[in-house]
């Protein structure tokens, strides 16, 4: 289960989250770990691609406090990736001491099969930032031209 309080990173994808933040003289496009966990957990979502973490990333980034999700408003999606895997409301609950532990678990999978689709996207690239503009541009206009162009709305 996660670690309390805490969002880990899976080790073998530890590198690749280094690359993709702008701090120390980094060019990546996020500023924070916590922003490239968060994007990554709603790309693995889109992708219904939520993969266990194996072995856990001890430094950098070590595991991340949730309280870092949280200032910066994270927490909803946190939640509503729960919310959306079980369906079930109950799930934010404080009652039951787990539930935060499950949500986070949730959350780190999905995360990680984010990580897993940007590590096969990003493969090759020197600039993240361009490609993960363009990666983002493709799958808007993929998902505009999958739906069926239907003349019968302009017959009256």
């Amino acid at each position: 289960m996660a670690e309390t309080g805490r969002i880990r990173v899976a080790k073998d994808k530890a590198d690749l989250v280094k690359a993709l933040i702008s701090s120390d003289g980094g060019t990546g496009p996020f500023q924070t770990f916590a922003d490239v966990i968060v994007f990554a957990a709603a790309l693995g979502a889109k992708h219904k691609k939520r993969v266990p973490l194996g072995e856990i990333s001890k430094r950098e980034p070590s595991p991340i406090p949730q309280e870092q999700f949280i200032v910066r408003g994270y927490d909803t999606v946190i939640n509503l990736l729960a919310i959306t895997e079980t369906q079930d409301i109950k799930f934010l609950s404080f009652q039951k001491e787990n539930n935060n532990e499950r949500r986070n678990f949730t959350f780190e999978e999905y995360a990680n099969g984010g990580l897993e689709i940007l590590q096969t996207e990003l493969r090759g690239a020197v600039d993240y930032s361009e490609r993960i503009l363009l990666f983002l541009s493709s799958e808007r206009f993929q998902d505009d031209s999958e739906e069926e162009f239907d003349l019968s709305r302009f017959i009256s």
